[in-house]
C-alpha cells in the first residue's frame, strides 16, 4: 500500500494531521495500535485554548464542541484560603473552552471517516524505516497480517511511548528532562462542579485543583507522591483532603459519587529535533509538559496545524521551506510552553526539602504581586488562553 503521508498513531494528533491534510487534497494512512473504542475513553486533558477551538472550528470538526463545550473566561488561583480571579478575556480578549479530550477524539475519528480517510486500528508491531531515504516505510501488522506502508512522509504521532522517536539516531537526538517528585491524583465525579471556572489551589498540605468536564461532572486533582497506591485513597479521604486545600471563605465543595481515579506522574519532555529526513515528530512523542498549565493537547495541536500547512505547501508549490524550518518553529512554542508549565508548577506546589520554608514564602511573594499586578496576570492569562497558531 502507498501513500503520500504515513501517521503513526490514532490520538487526536494523529487524526486532526489526517483531517487537516485531506482537506488540503493530501492522502494519509492513520496507524494506530489500540482499539478506536480505547482511544475514544482515554480520559485526558480538558482545556482547550483559544487557537484550538478556532482550528477545530475551522476545519469543520469543532460543532459539537460549540454546543457542549464549557467557555470560561478566568481561572481562579488560590494560596492557603486567598483566592485571585485572573480575568482572561478582560486581560486578553480571549477565553478558554472546557471539552474533553476524548471527545475531540470521537469527533475527529467521526469525521475522518464519513470522509472515507483510511485509519486501522489494533495494529500491532508497527516499524518504521527508510525514513532518511526519499521511500520511508512502515512495516505493521493489522488482524494478523503483515504490510508494508510506503509514503512520502512518515508523522510520529504516537506518544511518548511510541516507536517513532526512536527512529532518528541516538548521535542526532539530544533529550532535555525533568522529573518532579509528586504526580496528580485525578478523578471524576457524578457531581456538577463547585465553581464556575477553575481554582488553581496551593495548600500547606499540597495542590489541588478543581476542574470540570461537563454541567454534571467534576474532575479534580490532588498533589500526591508520584508513585502512590490508589488503595492508600478511599473516597472518603479524597473529599476530606480537597475540602481542607480548596477551602475558602464563602466555598462550599459538593460532593458526589466518585467513578475513576488514576495518579500520572509528572515531567517535563524534550526531545530534538523534531524531524530528521522524511520523519517528523508532534504531539507527545516529541514532549511532554507537566499538566499544571494544560497545554499538552494544545501543544500537539500546534505542531499539526504546522506540519500539515507544511507538507501542504510542499505538494502545491514544491517549496521545502515549511519542512525544512518545521522543527526549530515548533521547538520556540515548545519551550515557551514549557516554561509557563514549569512556573505554573513552581507557584502552585508543595516542594519538600531543606528549602521547603523558603520556597513557600517565594510562592506567597508569587501570588501576591498576581494579585496586585495587572501586568503578572496578563502574563498568565495570555500564556493560558495560548498564544496565536501562526
Amino acid at each position: 500500500m502507498r501513500t503520500q503521508v504515513a501517521i503513526v498513531g490514532g490520538g487526536p494528533a494523529g487524526l486532526l494531521l489526517s483531517h487537516l491534510l485531506h482537506l488540503q487534497g493530501v492522502d494519509s494512512v492513520v496507524l494506530e495500535r489500540r482499539s478506536a473504542e480505547h482511544v475514544q475513553q482515554r480520559v485526558r486533558a480538558g482545556v482547550l485554548e483559544q487557537g484550538t477551538v478556532d482550528l477545530l472550528t475551522e476545519a469543520g470538526v469543532g460543532e459539537r464542541m460549540r454546543r457542549e463545550g464549557e467557555v470560561h473566561n478566568g481561572v481562579h488561583v488560590q494560596f492557603d484560603e486567598d483566592r485571585v480571579h485572573i480575568p482572561f478575556k478582560q486581560l486578553t480578549g480571549r477565553a478558554i473552552t472546557v471539552y474533553g479530550q476524548q471527545e475531540v477524539v470521537k469527533d475527529l475519528t467521526e469525521r475522518r471517516l464519513a470522509d472515507g480517510g483510511r485509519v486501522l486500528f489494533e495494529v500491532d508491531e508497527v516499524q518504521v524505516a527508510g525514513v532518511d531515504t526519499d521511500d520511508p516505510v512502515v512495516h505493521y501488522t493489522h488482524e494478523g497480517v503483515s504490510h508494508e506502508l510506503h509514503a512520502d512522509f512518515v508523522a510520529g504521532c504516537d506518544g511518548f511511548h511510541g516507536i517513532c522517536r526512536d527512529a532518528i539516531p541516538a548521535d542526532v537526538r539530544t533529550v532535555y528532562e525533568r522529573v518532579y517528585p509528586f504526580g496528580w491524583l485525578g478523578i471524576l465525579a457524578d457531581v456538577p462542579p463547585s465553581s464556575d471556572e477553575l481554582i488553581y489551589a496551593n495548600n500547606a498540605n499540597g495542590f489541588a485543583l478543581l476542574s470540570m468536564r461537563s454541567a454534571t461532572i467534576s474532575r479534580m486533582y490532588l498533589q500526591v507522591a508520584p508513585e502512590e497506591s490508589l488503595d492508600r485513597w478511599p473516597d472518603e479521604r479524597i473529599w476530606a483532603e480537597l475540602s481542607t486545600r480548596l477551602d475558602a471563605p464563602g466555598f462550599t465543595l459538593q460532593q458526589g459519587p466518585i467513578f475513576d481515579k488514576s495518579v500520572t506522574a509528572m515531567r517535563s519532555f524534550v526531545a530534538e529535533p523534531l524531524r530528521y529526513g522524511r520523519l517528523f515528530l508532534a504531539g507527545d512523542s516529541a514532549h511532554i509538559v507537566p499538566p499544571t498549565g494544560a497545554k499538552g493537547l494544545n501543544l500537539a495541536v500546534s505542531d499539526v496545524d504546522r506540519l500539515a500547512e507544511s507538507i501542504a505547501d510542499y505538494y502545491r508549490t514544491g517549496s521545502e521551506t515549511g519542512i525544512d524550518t518545521y522543527s526549530a518553529a515548533c521547538l520556540e512554542r515548545v519551550w515557551r510552553v514549557q516554561h509557563f508549565s514549569w512556573w505554573m508548577t513552581s507557584m502552585t506546589h508543595r516542594f519538600e526539602g531543606p528549602d521547603a520554608a523558603f520556597d513557600r514564602r517565594l510562592q506567597r511573594s508569587q501570588f501576591d504581586y498576581l494579585g496586585r499586578s495587572e501586568a503578572s496576570a496578563t502574563t498568565l492569562a495570555e500564556n493560558y488562553v495560548g498564544l496565536p497558531l501562526r
